[in-house]
Protein backbone atom coordinates (compact mmCIF):
# COMPACT_ATOMS: atom_id res chain seq x y z
CA UNK A 1 0.00 0.00 0.00
CA UNK A 2 1.05 3.51 -0.53
CA UNK A 3 0.40 6.72 1.00
CA UNK A 4 -0.02 9.54 -1.59
CA UNK A 5 0.01 13.23 -0.70
CA UNK A 6 -3.03 14.85 -2.60
CA UNK A 7 -3.48 18.59 -2.71
CA UNK A 8 0.09 20.35 -3.54
CA UNK A 9 1.76 23.98 -4.23
CA UNK A 10 2.49 25.12 -7.59
CA UNK A 11 5.98 26.03 -8.02
CA UNK A 12 6.59 29.67 -6.60
CA UNK A 13 3.63 29.61 -4.30
CA UNK A 14 4.51 31.16 -0.80
CA UNK A 15 3.10 29.69 2.74
CA UNK A 16 0.63 32.07 4.20
CA UNK A 17 0.95 35.22 5.89
CA UNK A 18 0.22 33.89 9.19
CA UNK A 19 2.69 31.04 8.62
CA UNK A 20 5.25 33.51 8.04
CA UNK A 21 4.53 35.94 10.85
CA UNK A 22 4.89 32.51 12.82
CA UNK A 23 8.26 31.30 11.11
CA UNK A 24 9.96 34.99 11.91
CA UNK A 25 8.38 34.89 15.43
CA UNK A 26 10.19 31.38 16.15
CA UNK A 27 13.25 32.43 14.44
CA UNK A 28 13.55 35.11 16.76
CA UNK A 29 13.09 34.20 19.87
CA UNK A 30 14.62 30.22 19.13
CA UNK A 31 16.93 29.94 16.37
CA UNK A 32 19.20 32.90 16.62
CA UNK A 33 21.53 32.13 13.73
CA UNK A 34 18.97 32.86 10.96
CA UNK A 35 17.23 36.31 12.95
CA UNK A 36 16.45 38.11 10.13
CA UNK A 37 18.69 41.56 9.80
CA UNK A 38 21.64 39.69 12.23
CA UNK A 39 25.03 40.87 10.91
CA UNK A 40 27.07 38.00 9.64
CA UNK A 41 24.55 35.44 10.23
CA UNK A 42 23.71 34.67 6.77
CA UNK A 43 19.98 35.54 7.26
CA UNK A 44 17.50 34.77 4.52
CA UNK A 45 16.63 38.22 4.09
CA UNK A 46 20.51 39.10 3.04
CA UNK A 47 20.57 39.53 -0.41
CA UNK A 48 24.39 37.96 -0.76
CA UNK A 49 23.52 35.27 1.60
CA UNK A 50 24.45 31.81 -0.48
CA UNK A 51 21.63 30.02 -2.56
CA UNK A 52 21.09 26.33 -3.03
CA UNK A 53 22.51 24.74 -6.05
CA UNK A 54 23.51 26.17 -8.56
CA UNK A 55 21.95 23.41 -11.25
CA UNK A 56 18.66 23.40 -8.96
CA UNK A 57 19.34 19.75 -8.35
CA UNK A 58 17.60 18.62 -5.16
CA UNK A 59 17.18 15.49 -3.07
CA UNK A 60 13.22 15.28 -3.08
CA UNK A 61 12.39 17.34 -6.32
CA UNK A 62 11.72 20.41 -4.59
CA UNK A 63 8.54 18.51 -3.33
CA UNK A 64 5.95 19.74 -0.68
CA UNK A 65 6.54 19.01 2.92
CA UNK A 66 4.53 19.80 5.85
CA UNK A 67 4.73 23.45 7.42
CA UNK A 68 3.62 22.72 11.03
CA UNK A 69 6.22 24.84 13.38
CA UNK A 70 7.44 23.85 16.79
CA UNK A 71 5.91 26.05 19.95
CA UNK A 72 7.26 28.74 20.81
CA UNK A 73 8.45 27.62 24.63
CA UNK A 74 10.95 25.42 25.15
CA UNK A 75 10.01 21.54 24.50
CA UNK A 76 9.36 19.90 27.23
CA UNK A 77 10.85 16.66 28.22
CA UNK A 78 7.57 14.92 29.67
CA UNK A 79 6.73 12.02 27.27
CA UNK A 80 3.80 12.44 25.25
CA UNK A 81 2.24 9.75 23.27
CA UNK A 82 -0.94 9.79 20.61
CA UNK A 83 -1.84 12.27 17.88
CA UNK A 84 -1.63 15.35 20.32
CA UNK A 85 -1.86 18.55 18.74
CA UNK A 86 1.10 19.60 16.79
CA UNK A 87 1.64 23.11 18.40
CA UNK A 88 2.34 22.09 21.81
CA UNK A 89 5.11 20.54 23.67
CA UNK A 90 4.33 16.94 23.00
CA UNK A 91 6.50 17.59 19.28
CA UNK A 92 9.59 17.27 21.71
CA UNK A 93 8.78 13.56 21.26
CA UNK A 94 10.37 11.25 18.56
CA UNK A 95 9.71 7.69 17.86
CA UNK A 96 12.20 5.91 19.42
CA UNK A 97 13.46 3.70 16.54
CA UNK A 98 13.41 7.71 14.05
CA UNK A 99 15.58 8.55 16.90
CA UNK A 100 18.03 6.11 17.38
CA UNK A 101 18.52 5.84 13.25
CA UNK A 102 19.62 9.95 13.49
CA UNK A 103 21.89 9.30 16.08
CA UNK A 104 23.14 6.12 14.37
CA UNK A 105 23.63 8.37 11.36
CA UNK A 106 25.47 11.64 13.29
CA UNK A 107 28.15 8.85 14.43
CA UNK A 108 28.41 6.86 11.39
CA UNK A 109 29.05 10.40 9.60
CA UNK A 110 31.16 11.88 12.43
CA UNK A 111 33.69 8.76 11.60
CA UNK A 112 33.54 8.80 8.01
CA UNK A 113 33.61 12.44 7.40
CA UNK A 114 34.09 14.65 10.61
CA UNK A 115 34.57 18.06 8.64
CA UNK A 116 31.06 17.99 8.22
CA UNK A 117 30.06 18.33 11.74
CA UNK A 118 26.60 16.89 11.37
CA UNK A 119 24.09 16.83 13.71
CA UNK A 120 21.68 14.77 14.43
CA UNK A 121 18.92 17.60 15.36
CA UNK A 122 18.99 18.77 11.62
CA UNK A 123 18.08 14.80 10.31
CA UNK A 124 15.28 15.58 12.61
CA UNK A 125 14.20 18.57 11.70
CA UNK A 126 14.48 17.13 7.89
CA UNK A 127 12.39 14.32 9.17
CA UNK A 128 10.13 15.78 10.96
CA UNK A 129 9.20 18.50 7.84
CA UNK A 130 9.54 15.60 5.45
CA UNK A 131 7.31 12.92 7.05
CA UNK A 132 6.08 13.83 10.50
CA UNK A 133 9.24 11.35 11.35
CA UNK A 134 8.22 8.69 9.07
CA UNK A 135 4.64 9.34 10.03
CA UNK A 136 4.80 9.37 13.91
CA UNK A 137 6.89 5.90 13.68
CA UNK A 138 4.93 3.83 11.64
CA UNK A 139 7.36 1.66 11.38
CA UNK A 140 7.83 -2.48 11.22
CA UNK A 141 10.93 -3.95 13.10
CA UNK A 142 13.54 -3.57 10.68
CA UNK A 143 13.24 0.18 10.28
CA UNK A 144 10.89 0.26 6.92
CA UNK A 145 7.74 2.35 6.87
CA UNK A 146 4.62 0.15 7.32
CA UNK A 147 3.47 1.85 4.51
CA UNK A 148 4.79 3.06 1.56
CA UNK A 149 4.93 7.25 2.10
CA UNK A 150 5.32 8.70 -1.51
CA UNK A 151 4.84 12.23 -2.35
CA UNK A 152 3.13 14.12 -5.68
CA UNK A 153 4.03 12.60 -9.02
CA UNK A 154 6.54 15.49 -10.58
CA UNK A 155 5.19 15.83 -14.08
CA UNK A 156 5.63 19.82 -14.45
CA UNK A 157 1.94 20.62 -13.21
CA UNK A 158 2.70 22.69 -10.70
CA UNK A 159 6.42 21.39 -9.81
CA UNK A 160 9.58 20.24 -11.73
CA UNK A 161 9.09 17.90 -14.59
CA UNK A 162 11.15 14.88 -13.41
CA UNK A 163 10.08 11.84 -16.59
CA UNK A 164 10.36 8.31 -14.65
CA UNK A 165 14.34 7.04 -13.65
CA UNK A 166 13.40 4.22 -12.04
CA UNK A 167 11.11 2.56 -13.82
CA UNK A 168 8.20 2.72 -11.17
CA UNK A 169 10.47 0.35 -8.56
CA UNK A 170 10.41 2.88 -5.69
CA UNK A 171 7.59 5.01 -6.37
CA UNK A 172 4.81 2.86 -8.38
CA UNK A 173 5.15 5.21 -11.57
CA UNK A 174 6.62 4.55 -14.73
CA UNK A 175 6.07 8.01 -16.16
CA UNK A 176 7.00 9.92 -13.69
CA UNK A 177 9.11 10.25 -10.57
CA UNK A 178 7.85 11.02 -7.37
CA UNK A 179 9.69 11.44 -3.85
CA UNK A 180 9.65 8.22 -1.29
CA UNK A 181 10.65 7.23 1.72
CA UNK A 182 10.44 9.43 5.27
CA UNK A 183 12.83 11.65 4.03
CA UNK A 184 11.43 11.86 0.79
CA UNK A 185 14.07 11.18 -2.09
CA UNK A 186 13.42 11.08 -5.70
CA UNK A 187 14.23 8.03 -7.16
CA UNK A 188 17.12 9.26 -9.32
CA UNK A 189 18.68 10.78 -6.02
CA UNK A 190 18.54 7.72 -4.57
CA UNK A 191 20.26 5.93 -7.58
CA UNK A 192 23.47 7.80 -6.07
CA UNK A 193 22.95 8.62 -2.60
CA UNK A 194 21.29 5.47 -1.41
CA UNK A 195 23.27 3.92 1.32
CA UNK A 196 22.43 0.63 3.48
CA UNK A 197 22.37 2.21 7.06
CA UNK A 198 21.14 -1.28 8.95
CA UNK A 199 23.67 -3.59 7.24
CA UNK A 200 21.13 -5.66 5.57
CA UNK A 201 22.28 -5.31 1.85
CA UNK A 202 19.92 -3.51 0.72
CA UNK A 203 19.47 -0.06 0.37
CA UNK A 204 15.87 1.04 0.84
CA UNK A 205 14.71 4.67 0.37
CA UNK A 206 11.38 3.27 2.77
CA UNK A 207 13.72 2.11 5.84
CA UNK A 208 14.62 4.58 8.25
CA UNK A 209 18.11 3.72 8.69
CA UNK A 210 18.73 3.71 5.14
CA UNK A 211 17.23 7.41 4.04
CA UNK A 212 18.54 8.83 6.98
CA UNK A 213 21.80 7.62 6.40
CA UNK A 214 21.70 8.60 2.90
CA UNK A 215 20.49 12.04 4.46
CA UNK A 216 23.53 13.00 6.43
CA UNK A 217 25.74 11.48 3.07
CA UNK A 218 23.80 14.34 1.16
CA UNK A 219 24.01 17.18 3.81
CA UNK A 220 27.66 16.21 3.59
CA UNK A 221 28.88 16.45 0.06
CA UNK A 222 31.11 19.17 -1.71
CA UNK A 223 33.37 19.61 1.74
CA UNK A 224 30.56 21.36 3.71
CA UNK A 225 31.11 21.92 7.08
CA UNK A 226 27.32 22.26 8.84
CA UNK A 227 28.95 24.28 11.95
CA UNK A 228 29.31 27.49 9.54
CA UNK A 229 26.17 29.29 8.53
CA UNK A 230 27.01 29.34 5.06
CA UNK A 231 27.45 26.22 4.25
CA UNK A 232 24.49 24.52 6.63
CA UNK A 233 22.09 26.77 4.50
CA UNK A 234 23.55 25.51 1.45
CA UNK A 235 22.97 21.85 2.23
CA UNK A 236 19.56 22.16 3.14
CA UNK A 237 18.54 24.40 0.00
CA UNK A 238 19.69 22.31 -1.55
CA UNK A 239 17.75 19.23 -0.23
CA UNK A 240 14.53 21.48 -1.17
CA UNK A 241 15.34 24.93 -2.83
CA UNK A 242 12.90 26.71 -0.89
CA UNK A 243 13.37 29.65 1.16
CA UNK A 244 10.27 28.87 3.51
CA UNK A 245 11.43 25.57 3.78
CA UNK A 246 15.08 26.74 5.32
CA UNK A 247 13.77 28.42 7.60
CA UNK A 248 10.93 25.66 8.66
CA UNK A 249 13.67 23.37 8.95
CA UNK A 250 15.75 25.84 11.26
CA UNK A 251 13.17 26.44 13.62
CA UNK A 252 12.98 22.87 14.09
CA UNK A 253 16.44 22.13 14.32
CA UNK A 254 16.74 25.19 17.17
CA UNK A 255 13.76 23.43 18.90
CA UNK A 256 15.62 19.76 18.96
CA UNK A 257 18.62 21.24 20.11
CA UNK A 258 17.03 22.92 23.73
CA UNK A 259 15.87 18.98 24.23
CA UNK A 260 13.84 16.41 23.23
CA UNK A 261 12.70 12.74 24.03
CA UNK A 262 12.51 9.35 22.85
CA UNK A 263 8.53 8.07 22.84
CA UNK A 264 7.65 4.81 21.88
CA UNK A 265 7.15 3.75 17.93
CA UNK A 266 4.16 4.65 16.39
CA UNK A 267 2.80 7.16 18.99
CA UNK A 268 4.15 10.16 17.53
CA UNK A 269 1.66 12.70 16.43
CA UNK A 270 0.50 12.39 12.76
CA UNK A 271 2.31 15.02 10.09
CA UNK A 272 -0.26 17.83 9.39
CA UNK A 273 -0.19 20.93 7.19
CA UNK A 274 1.76 20.73 4.23
CA UNK A 275 3.27 23.22 1.93
CA UNK A 276 0.85 22.55 -0.80
CA UNK A 277 -2.88 22.83 0.97
CA UNK A 278 -4.17 25.74 -1.65
CA UNK A 279 -3.94 23.69 -4.67
CA UNK A 280 -6.47 21.56 -5.63
CA UNK A 281 -6.30 18.09 -7.44
CA UNK A 282 -7.03 14.86 -7.35
CA UNK A 283 -3.37 13.49 -8.52
CA UNK A 284 -1.82 11.88 -7.73
CA UNK A 285 -3.99 10.52 -4.61
CA UNK A 286 -5.91 11.42 -1.30
CA UNK A 287 -4.26 14.09 0.65
CA UNK A 288 -3.77 11.73 3.61
CA UNK A 289 0.27 12.11 3.77
CA UNK A 290 -0.24 9.71 6.73
CA UNK A 291 0.59 6.14 4.98
CA UNK A 292 -2.55 5.32 5.42
CA UNK A 293 -4.05 5.10 1.85
CA UNK A 294 -3.93 2.28 -0.79
CA UNK A 295 -2.48 3.87 -3.38
CA UNK A 296 -3.80 6.67 -6.25
CA UNK A 297 -7.47 7.69 -6.41
CA UNK A 298 -9.57 6.01 -9.18
CA UNK A 299 -8.93 8.44 -12.56
CA UNK A 300 -5.95 9.88 -11.19
CA UNK A 301 -2.85 7.65 -12.03
CA UNK A 302 -0.66 8.24 -15.57
CA UNK A 303 -2.57 9.23 -18.21
CA UNK A 304 -5.79 9.18 -16.64
CA UNK A 305 -9.18 11.79 -16.92
CA UNK A 306 -8.75 13.90 -14.00
CA UNK A 307 -11.80 13.54 -12.22
CA UNK A 308 -13.60 16.62 -10.35
CA UNK A 309 -11.24 18.26 -7.69
CA UNK A 310 -11.43 17.79 -3.61
CA UNK A 311 -11.80 21.49 -1.69
CA UNK A 312 -8.56 22.41 -0.10
CA UNK A 313 -8.33 21.82 3.83
CA UNK A 314 -10.38 24.43 5.49
CA UNK A 315 -11.52 25.89 2.07
CA UNK A 316 -15.07 25.38 0.58
CA UNK A 317 -16.58 23.62 -1.85
CA UNK A 318 -16.92 25.33 -5.06
CA UNK A 319 -20.81 25.57 -5.86
CA UNK A 320 -21.82 23.50 -8.51
CA UNK A 321 -22.31 25.53 -12.05
CA UNK A 322 -26.02 25.75 -12.85
CA UNK A 323 -27.43 23.97 -15.57
CA UNK A 324 -29.69 25.76 -18.73
CA UNK A 325 -32.58 24.72 -19.44
CA UNK A 326 -33.13 22.13 -22.09
CA UNK A 327 -33.94 24.18 -25.34
CA UNK A 328 -37.34 23.25 -26.76
CA UNK A 329 -37.21 20.36 -29.31
CA UNK A 330 -33.88 18.85 -28.05
CA UNK A 331 -33.49 15.73 -26.34
CA UNK A 332 -30.50 17.02 -24.18
CA UNK A 333 -29.38 19.61 -22.30
CA UNK A 334 -26.29 22.26 -23.55
CA UNK A 335 -23.22 20.89 -22.93
CA UNK A 336 -21.38 23.22 -20.11
CA UNK A 337 -18.48 25.35 -21.44
CA UNK A 338 -15.50 23.11 -20.75
CA UNK A 339 -12.40 24.05 -18.57
CA UNK A 340 -9.65 25.10 -21.16
CA UNK A 341 -7.08 22.18 -21.87
CA UNK A 342 -3.81 22.11 -19.33
CA UNK A 343 -0.67 23.70 -21.56
CA UNK A 344 1.40 21.50 -22.49
CA UNK A 345 5.23 22.11 -20.79
CA UNK A 346 7.62 23.09 -22.88
CA UNK A 347 10.46 20.70 -23.78
CA UNK A 348 13.69 21.50 -22.00
CA UNK A 349 16.88 20.87 -23.13
CA UNK A 350 16.56 17.46 -21.21
CA UNK A 351 13.72 16.10 -22.89
CA UNK A 352 15.53 15.99 -26.03
CA UNK A 353 18.59 14.08 -25.10
CA UNK A 354 18.40 10.60 -26.70
CA UNK A 355 21.63 8.93 -25.38
CA UNK A 356 24.88 9.97 -23.97
CA UNK A 357 27.85 9.19 -25.98
CA UNK A 358 32.07 8.69 -24.69
CA UNK A 359 33.27 11.86 -25.52
CA UNK A 360 37.01 10.21 -26.49
CA UNK A 361 37.89 9.13 -23.31
CA UNK A 362 39.86 5.87 -23.02
CA UNK A 363 40.13 2.55 -21.52
CA UNK A 364 41.30 4.29 -17.61
CA UNK A 365 44.33 2.45 -15.47
CA UNK A 366 45.92 4.26 -13.11
CA UNK A 367 48.20 3.22 -9.68
CA UNK A 368 46.51 2.93 -6.75
CA UNK A 369 46.59 6.81 -4.97
CA UNK A 370 47.29 8.16 -8.63
CA UNK A 371 45.23 10.30 -10.58
CA UNK A 372 42.84 8.90 -13.62
CA UNK A 373 44.22 10.81 -16.97
CA UNK A 374 42.45 11.52 -18.74
CA UNK A 375 39.36 13.36 -17.07
CA UNK A 376 36.07 11.24 -18.21
CA UNK A 377 33.80 12.68 -20.77
CA UNK A 378 30.51 12.58 -21.84
CA UNK A 379 28.30 14.41 -24.54
CA UNK A 380 24.60 14.19 -25.15
CA UNK A 381 23.51 14.64 -27.73
CA UNK A 382 19.31 14.45 -29.50
CA UNK A 383 18.22 11.07 -31.99
CA UNK A 384 19.29 13.14 -34.98
CA UNK A 385 23.18 13.23 -33.18
CA UNK A 386 22.78 16.77 -32.75
CA UNK A 387 24.92 18.27 -29.46
CA UNK A 388 22.81 19.23 -26.71
CA UNK A 389 23.56 21.99 -23.96
CA UNK A 390 22.67 22.98 -20.40
CA UNK A 391 22.13 19.34 -19.12
CA UNK A 392 22.53 17.83 -16.10
CA UNK A 393 25.05 15.16 -16.43
CA UNK A 394 25.50 12.42 -13.23
CA UNK A 395 28.67 10.29 -12.97
CA UNK A 396 28.79 7.83 -9.92
CA UNK A 397 30.97 5.86 -9.17
CA UNK A 398 30.37 2.22 -8.60
CA UNK A 399 31.74 -0.85 -6.84
CA UNK A 400 33.86 -2.59 -4.86
CA UNK A 401 36.10 0.53 -4.93
CA UNK A 402 37.67 3.55 -2.69
CA UNK A 403 38.08 5.33 -6.07
CA UNK A 404 36.50 8.56 -5.74
CA UNK A 405 36.27 12.51 -7.34
CA UNK A 406 38.13 15.57 -5.94
CA UNK A 407 36.60 15.93 -3.12
CA UNK A 408 36.00 12.03 -1.68
CA UNK A 409 33.05 12.55 -3.39
CA UNK A 410 31.47 9.40 -4.98
CA UNK A 411 28.82 11.21 -7.27
CA UNK A 412 29.30 14.64 -9.41
CA UNK A 413 26.73 16.35 -11.30
CA UNK A 414 28.15 18.38 -14.20
CA UNK A 415 26.07 20.69 -16.71
CA UNK A 416 26.75 19.89 -20.64
CA UNK A 417 28.76 22.87 -22.26
CA UNK A 418 27.73 24.12 -25.63
CA UNK A 419 28.88 21.37 -27.37
CA UNK A 420 27.46 19.16 -25.64
CA UNK A 421 30.38 17.84 -23.57
CA UNK A 422 30.07 17.36 -19.69
CA UNK A 423 33.71 16.09 -18.06
CA UNK A 424 33.44 14.76 -14.80
CA UNK A 425 35.92 15.95 -12.13
CA UNK A 426 39.40 14.54 -11.77
CA UNK A 427 39.10 10.62 -10.38
CA UNK A 428 41.48 9.08 -8.29
CA UNK A 429 42.00 5.95 -7.49
CA UNK A 430 42.22 4.31 -3.77
CA UNK A 431 44.13 1.66 -2.17
CA UNK A 432 41.57 -1.15 -3.26
CA UNK A 433 42.98 -2.68 -6.68
CA UNK A 434 40.59 -4.38 -9.21
CA UNK A 435 37.96 -3.11 -11.43
CA UNK A 436 35.26 -0.78 -11.13
CA UNK A 437 32.98 1.57 -13.15
CA UNK A 438 31.56 4.69 -13.72
CA UNK A 439 28.03 5.25 -14.91
CA UNK A 440 26.79 8.50 -16.97
CA UNK A 441 23.53 9.28 -16.89
CA UNK A 442 20.95 12.37 -17.56
CA UNK A 443 19.19 13.67 -14.82
CA UNK A 444 16.08 13.82 -15.21
CA UNK A 445 15.54 11.59 -18.03
CA UNK A 446 15.92 8.02 -18.46
CA UNK A 447 18.21 6.87 -20.99
CA UNK A 448 21.04 4.53 -21.54
CA UNK A 449 24.12 4.24 -18.85
CA UNK A 450 26.87 5.16 -20.32
CA UNK A 451 30.04 2.92 -18.25
CA UNK A 452 33.45 3.45 -18.43
CA UNK A 453 35.59 0.84 -17.44
CA UNK A 454 38.19 1.79 -14.72
CA UNK A 455 41.23 -0.64 -13.60
CA UNK A 456 43.31 0.31 -10.13
CA UNK A 457 46.73 -1.81 -10.08
CA UNK A 458 49.15 -2.37 -7.57
CA UNK A 459 52.01 0.40 -6.27
CA UNK A 460 55.27 -1.13 -7.52
CA UNK A 461 58.93 -0.49 -7.32
CA UNK A 462 61.71 -1.27 -9.05
CA UNK A 463 64.30 -1.81 -7.10
CA UNK A 464 65.10 -3.07 -3.24
CA UNK A 465 67.56 -2.53 -0.94
CA UNK A 466 68.54 -3.16 2.07
CA UNK A 467 69.33 0.41 4.28
CA UNK A 468 72.38 -1.16 6.19
CA UNK A 469 75.06 -3.63 5.23
CA UNK A 470 75.68 -6.02 8.46
CA UNK A 471 75.53 -9.45 8.25
CA UNK A 472 72.91 -11.02 9.75
CA UNK A 473 74.12 -13.75 11.75
CA UNK A 474 72.35 -16.12 14.78
CA UNK A 475 73.33 -18.98 17.07
CA UNK A 476 70.86 -22.35 16.56
CA UNK A 477 67.58 -21.52 18.66
CA UNK A 478 68.07 -17.75 19.30
CA UNK A 479 66.78 -14.86 17.75
CA UNK A 480 68.46 -12.15 15.06
CA UNK A 481 69.71 -9.57 16.83
CA UNK A 482 69.10 -6.59 13.82
CA UNK A 483 65.92 -6.61 11.73
CA UNK A 484 65.47 -6.58 8.14
CA UNK A 485 65.43 -3.00 6.80
CA UNK A 486 65.11 -2.19 3.05
CA UNK A 487 63.59 0.93 0.84
CA UNK A 488 61.79 0.40 -2.16
CA UNK A 489 62.26 2.96 -4.88
CA UNK A 490 60.72 3.29 -9.03
CA UNK A 491 62.51 5.10 -10.86
CA UNK A 492 64.94 6.63 -8.32
CA UNK A 493 62.17 8.16 -6.36
CA UNK A 494 60.94 6.34 -3.01
CA UNK A 495 58.00 4.33 -4.03
CA UNK A 496 55.62 4.57 -1.27
CA UNK A 497 52.84 2.24 0.09
CA UNK A 498 54.01 -0.63 -2.23
CA UNK A 499 53.08 -4.54 -1.03
CA UNK A 500 56.31 -6.26 -0.32
CA UNK A 501 56.18 -10.27 0.11
CA UNK A 502 58.96 -11.91 2.28
CA UNK A 503 59.44 -15.63 1.71
CA UNK A 504 62.58 -17.77 3.49
CA UNK A 505 63.14 -19.64 0.41
CA UNK A 506 65.42 -22.88 0.01
CA UNK A 507 67.67 -21.50 -1.65
CA UNK A 508 68.89 -18.52 -4.47
CA UNK A 509 68.00 -21.08 -7.60
CA UNK A 510 64.86 -22.72 -5.74
CA UNK A 511 62.02 -20.27 -4.58
CA UNK A 512 60.13 -22.86 -2.21
CA UNK A 513 59.71 -22.03 0.78
CA UNK A 514 62.22 -23.42 3.59
CA UNK A 515 60.89 -26.00 5.73
CA UNK A 516 64.03 -25.20 8.26
CA UNK A 517 65.78 -22.70 9.24
CA UNK A 518 65.06 -18.94 10.20
CA UNK A 519 61.45 -17.65 10.60
CA UNK A 520 59.31 -15.08 11.83
CA UNK A 521 56.34 -15.77 14.50
CA UNK A 522 52.86 -15.12 14.55
CA UNK A 523 50.68 -13.69 17.42
CA UNK A 524 50.85 -17.32 18.76
CA UNK A 525 54.35 -18.13 18.21
CA UNK A 526 54.11 -20.64 15.40
CA UNK A 527 56.91 -20.84 13.01
CA UNK A 528 55.60 -18.50 9.63
CA UNK A 529 58.57 -18.82 6.87
CA UNK A 530 56.18 -16.57 4.13
CA UNK A 531 54.87 -13.23 5.07
CA UNK A 532 52.39 -11.55 2.93
CA UNK A 533 50.62 -7.91 3.27
CA UNK A 534 53.90 -5.95 4.40
CA UNK A 535 53.96 -2.82 3.07
CA UNK A 536 56.74 0.15 2.20
CA UNK A 537 55.74 3.77 4.28
CA UNK A 538 55.21 6.62 2.61
CA UNK A 539 59.20 6.96 2.19
CA UNK A 540 59.60 3.45 0.91
CA UNK A 541 61.01 2.34 4.24
CA UNK A 542 60.16 -0.96 5.53
CA UNK A 543 61.31 -2.85 8.62
CA UNK A 544 60.37 -6.68 8.96
CA UNK A 545 59.39 -8.39 12.42
CA UNK A 546 62.21 -9.86 14.16
CA UNK A 547 63.86 -13.43 12.57
CA UNK A 548 64.43 -16.35 14.61
CA UNK A 549 66.73 -19.60 14.18
CA UNK A 550 65.68 -22.93 14.62
CA UNK A 551 68.47 -25.83 15.46
CA UNK A 552 69.50 -26.04 11.92
CA UNK A 553 73.19 -24.35 10.91
CA UNK A 554 73.97 -23.31 7.58
CA UNK A 555 73.25 -20.35 5.21
CA UNK A 556 69.74 -19.20 4.35
CA UNK A 557 67.88 -16.89 1.83
CA UNK A 558 65.78 -14.64 2.30
CA UNK A 559 63.56 -13.06 -0.83
CA UNK A 560 61.67 -10.07 -0.66
CA UNK A 561 59.58 -9.44 -3.96
CA UNK A 562 57.00 -6.23 -4.75
CA UNK A 563 54.65 -5.44 -7.49
CA UNK A 564 56.59 -4.44 -10.75
CA UNK A 565 59.70 -6.92 -10.29
CA UNK A 566 62.02 -5.60 -7.55
CA UNK A 567 64.14 -8.65 -5.65
CA UNK A 568 66.27 -8.38 -3.12
CA UNK A 569 67.86 -11.53 -1.73
CA UNK A 570 68.92 -11.18 1.80
CA UNK A 571 71.63 -13.65 3.61
CA UNK A 572 71.03 -15.12 7.04
CA UNK A 573 73.71 -17.21 8.57
CA UNK A 574 72.93 -19.62 11.57
CA UNK A 575 76.42 -21.14 13.18
CA UNK A 576 77.68 -21.91 16.47
CA UNK A 577 79.61 -19.39 18.32
CA UNK A 578 83.00 -19.78 18.19
CA UNK A 579 84.38 -21.43 21.17
CA UNK A 580 86.56 -18.49 23.14
CA UNK A 581 90.95 -19.51 23.55
CA UNK A 582 91.91 -21.21 26.94
CA UNK A 583 95.27 -19.48 28.56
CA UNK A 584 98.02 -21.13 27.59
CA UNK A 585 100.82 -22.38 30.20
CA UNK A 586 102.59 -20.10 32.52
CA UNK A 587 106.13 -19.25 31.40
CA UNK A 588 106.64 -16.83 34.21
CA UNK A 589 110.43 -18.39 36.63
CA UNK A 590 109.49 -18.46 40.06
CA UNK A 591 111.75 -16.37 42.94
CA UNK A 592 112.00 -16.94 45.85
Amino acid sequence: MAAQFGRRLRKGAVTTTVAAVAVAALSASQAPDVTAGAPGTGTTSDSTAPRGPADGDSATGNSPYYTALPPLNSPNPAPATGTADPRRPSEAGIPATVLDAYKKAEATLRRDKPGCNLPWQLLAAIGKVESGHANGGRLDAEGTTLTRIIGPQLDGNGFALIKDTDGGRYDGNSEYDNAVGPMQFIPSTWAWAGRDGNGDGVKDPNNIHDATLAAGHYLCRNGWDLSRQADLRRAVLSYNNSEDYFRTVMSWLEYYRENTHEIPDGTGPLPGARSDSDRRTTRPGPATGTGGSTGRTPGSGPGATPGPSAPAPGKPAEPARPTEPTPPGTGSPRPEPSDPPAETPTPTPTDTVHRLENAGTPRLTATAGDAFAPRIGARAVTQDGDAVAGVRVRFTVTGDTDAAFAGGESVATVRTDAAGLAHAPALRAGEKTGVFTVRATVVGRLTPVLSYRATVTERTADTLVRTAGTPLTCAPGEQFADRVRVKATREGEAAGKVAVTATLVTSGEDPAENDKGPHFKDADGHAVRTLTGLRTDADGLLTLPELYADDTTGTFVLRLTTAGGATLDVRLDVAEPEAEPSPGPSTGTDRT
